[in-house]
């Protein structure tokens, strides 16, 4: 009969979260994931076949996580939806350093990007009904958008930039607004 097992799955990949957030990606080792949990890393490998697979599982729930801040953020009214898509991404930036580097700063090289980005399939047609652009032109504003977000995020979570809220949510329509004027050619 094979041992049993103290930990699940799930309560090792949430110590490995854990243990992300505290001390980035490069901490979750066998050994170090271990000593987190206070056990030998039999417990560990006895439910995933390596590491790889246990950070795979990080990543995994790191992005849910992500995912569900985005979701509460834009239904939360505090911004309109498109700047909310932005500022959860920055206010994730600050306030899950780690996780949004392992998400969003790593060598992606190795990995195959989905083609069609069908998850932001929304947010384009927010960017559409709030600025009548064509899907394409759409697509392209986002990108522009998200380079200027992403570059802001990538700052605060390095510390180096240190914006209060007020100034992220400031810069954060001056560049809507500027894109807008540009693409419309000042319209609406």
């Amino acid at each position: 009969m094979p041992p049993k097992f103290k930990f699940t799955r799930e309560e090792i990949v949430q110590s490995a979260l854990d243990l992300t957030r505290e001390k980035g990606i490069a901490a979750v080792t066998a050994r170090g994931l271990a000593e987190k949990l206070g056990c030998s890393v039999k417990p560990i490998f006895g439910l995933f076949q390596n590491m790889e697979e246990v950070h795979r599982e990080i990543i995994a729930s790191a992005n849910r996580l992500f995912l569900c801040r985005m979701e509460e953020t834009m239904a939360s009214g505090a911004y309109p939806p498109y700047k909310a898509s932005g500022m959860a991404y920055i206010l994730f930036a600050i306030e899950e350093r780690e996780l949004f580097r392992l998400l969003f700063m790593r060598d992606r090289s190795h990995e195959r990007i989905p083609e069609g980005f069908d998850e932001i399939k929304p947010v384009i047609e927010l960017v559409q009904a709030n600025t009548g652009l064509s899907e394409e032109e759409a697509n392209l504003f986002h990108l522009e958008m998200w380079v200027y977000v992403h570059g802001i995020a990538t700052m605060l979570a390095t510390s180096y930039l240190n914006w209060d809220k007020k100034l992220i949510e400031k810069t954060l329509t001056d560049a809507y607004e500027g894109l807008k004027f540009r693409f419309t050619g000042g319209k609406q």
